[in-house]
């Protein structure tokens, strides 16, 4: 059994994909770093946005079709906001630093998938009953990691974000 990582995940640790979605982005990088000399990769997790398909926007949809939800309360990561991720991107751009390489991006904090539906439900003022269970009780063929928090230290000092 593999060890479940419990503390955020540098831009220096070895990535594991769990699955070819995981496999894929990690192709790419590898893909970029031996094309190019200068590059930013920015890696980030559970991008959300009132567009495209995405978790909030899922949750609000079954909200509306459905008296209740279970949502896997035992995978922990940082939920991302598309728009934060989109000024985060145009700011090291413009900011013509040459500070090139991999780094991390999120949202601040974590929780797990069913913490943010919760706050979803609660920022949206719906009201359903949302039951917390673990991932053996929801099996889907593509494995997800256990724990999926960034380490955001290296963009922070790099760039001069600090919230």
């Amino acid at each position: 059994m593999t060890e479940i990582k419990k503390t955020p995940y540098t831009e220096v640790d070895i990535p594991k994909p769990t699955g070819v979605y995981g496999q894929t982005k990690l192709d790419g990088e590898k893909a970029i770093q031996k094309t190019f000399e200068n590059y930013f990769i920015i890696r980030t997790s559970w991008v959300y946005s009132q567009f495209g398909n995405n978790f909030m926007k899922t949750m609000l949809r079954l909200a509306s079709e459905r008296e209740s939800l279970s949502v896997v309360n035992d995978q922990i990561g940082t939920p991302t906001n598309a728009v934060d991720l989109a000024e985060v991107l145009v700011k090291i751009i413009l900011k013509d630093s040459g500070q090139y390489g991999i780094y991390n991006f999120s949202n601040e904090g974590q929780c797990s998938w069913y913490d943010f539906a919760k706050r979803i439900f609660e920022i949206n003022k719906i009201q359903i009953d949302l039951q917390p269970i673990l991932t053996s009780s929801y099996p889907t063929p593509t494995k997800r990691p256990a724990y999926s928090v960034l380490d955001k230290s290296k963009i922070k000092k790099a760039f001069n974000f600090f919230n």
